[in-house]
């Protein structure tokens, strides 16, 4: 287990529910609902320990365990996959609710997805998705594979036409690691009819190690970020479709990946200062977007260059803007400075970039997560985020105020009695009523629904 500022601190008895970092947190919540009177606005009390070793939520909450790593397919096609990630819930006729899962499994995952005739890319990857349906009680009434043959599936993001986009965070040309297709792109997934999107690349959209996409719900235009784990570190990229808003199957029609270019900003992890506004962002068009000779992020964007970033993760629209996160940059590992995460924000209509938020070292000491990730919208008007650090695993509110509250904790440990590890959070989303957290446990895959007083 590794030990980290957050975990000295909180041995020391330092960490409180009131968050210290900088920056104009309001900016966050651009376009939600003010959560006035909600009782999330200042968190639902302490973590209550599960006797059954699962997952601690404050009183007043429940979980049902929809789906576990090794189970059976209810679908009969083998068994659920391991590596749980990012995930999607969708609204279904008679109250019923989709989700759709991925499975981040390398090519020497134990547990990958199943390949099924007509859902499946590269019958040697393993990773994909799995789509459940549950009924208007929450009970999961089927579950099947939704995409198989993919490699890495690591997060993605929902279209305003209900499917789920899939992203592969690999890169890998046929002939690597026994691969017989090339990887790295993005793949729509239907949630209810998997067989109607099948298993096709946007190869437009950019064949990168792509991590989250959120789409303008106005335009059609979808940004991409990159979680590149070598120097030059990752981009942010913006796909301008032929068909915006076509409904499935419309990005099959291609479109233009451009990059974002911020001027006299090489590398985002040098700013430093919350509130910082850069004016003026550029938008590059990728050269090779197939990256068939070299990868997207080496490749020659002109004598003014391009702007990287390290560890470019969760991405989310909001109100008129996008946001999307570095989850951590190290100057030891190549980038031009030290965080434990920003989140920056996007204007389109001006072209504007600000850093709205800025995690230590110097300006936090608790941070929720050590390192933010899977970051999605919640009903009450703030966020949960995703913890993927060292140490234990969380989910935590961020409310409009600055405080952090925590909302669950994994008590599965994957490690020993003499040194446990907990696996990270995953996926967390909200049903369409906003009733139900469904969140999943990334390593053993758990996927958990989680119920209680959110309003």
């Amino acid at each position: 287990m590794s030990v980290t500022r957050r975990h000295v601190l909180a041995r020391a008895g330092l960490l409180s529910t009131q968050i210290a970092f900088t920056g104009a947190l309001s900016e966050l919540f651009a376009g939600t609902a003010v959560g006035s009177g909600h009782s999330g606005e200042h968190g639902y009390g302490p973590l209550v320990p599960d006797p059954a070793g699962l997952l601690d939520l404050p009183r007043g909450f429940r979980y049902r365990v929809l789906s576990r790593e090794g189970d059976p397919l209810r679908s009969g096609e083998g068994t659920v996959p391991g590596n749980h990630d990012g995930m999607g819930a969708f609204h279904g006729r008679h109250g019923r609710t989709h989700l759709v899962r991925n499975h981040e499994n390398r090519h020497s995952a134990r547990l990958g997805v199943p390949p099924i005739t007509g859902l499946t890319y590269d019958p040697t990857a393993k990773g994909g998705c799995t789509a459940l349906e549950l009924d208007d009680e929450g009970e999961v009434l089927a579950e099947r594979v939704a995409i198989a043959g993919t490699a890495v599936n690591c997060a993605g993001g929902s279209t305003p036409w209900g499917t789920w986009l899939t992203c592969e965070e690999n890169e890998d040309r046929a002939g690597t690691n026994g691969y017989t297709k090339d990887h790295g792109f993005i793949f729509e997934v239907d949630p209810i009819a998997p067989h109607r999107t099948g298993a096709v690349p946007l190869t437009s959209m950019g064949r990168f190690q792509h991590e989250a996409i959120a789409l303008d719900p106005r335009t059609g235009i979808v940004y991409e970020t990159e979680d590149a784990f070598d120097r030059p570190f990752g981009l942010f990229y913006r796909f301008l479709p032929r068909k915006p808003l076509g409904g499935t199957g419309s990005l099959r029609a291609g479109g233009v990946l451009e990059a974002m270019r911020v001027p006299n900003v090489p590398d985002l992890s040098a700013i430093d200062e919350p509130g910082a506004v850069f004016e003026g962002v550029e938008w590059v068009p990728v050269p090779d977007s197939q990256a068939q000779q070299t990868p997207i992020r080496l490749q020659d964007f002109g004598t003014r260059g391009i702007t990287h970033a390290q560890k470019l993760e969760g991405c989310y629209w909001g109100g008129r803007s996008v946001y999307f996160v570095s989850s951590y940059a190290r100057s030891a590992e190549g980038s031009a400075g030290d965080h434990h995460g920003q989140v920056w924000r996007y204007e389109p209509a001006h072209r504007r970039l600000t850093l709205v938020i800025v995690f230590g070292p110097g300006t936090d000491v608790q941070l929720p997560g050590e390192s933010p990730d899977n970051i999605c919208l919640a009903p009450s008007g703030g966020l949960m985020v995703c913890e993927d650090g060292g140490g234990g695993q969380h989910v935590y509110g961020l409310t409009r105020h600055g405080t952090v509250y925590e909302v669950a904790r994994n008590r599965q440990s994957i490690g020993t009695p003499q040194a446990p590890r907990w696996g990270e959070f995953a996926g967390v989303t909200f049903a369409p009523d906003g009733e139900t957290m469904y969140v999943n446990v990334y390593r053993p895959g758990t996927t958990f629904a989680v119920t209680g007083p959110w309003r």
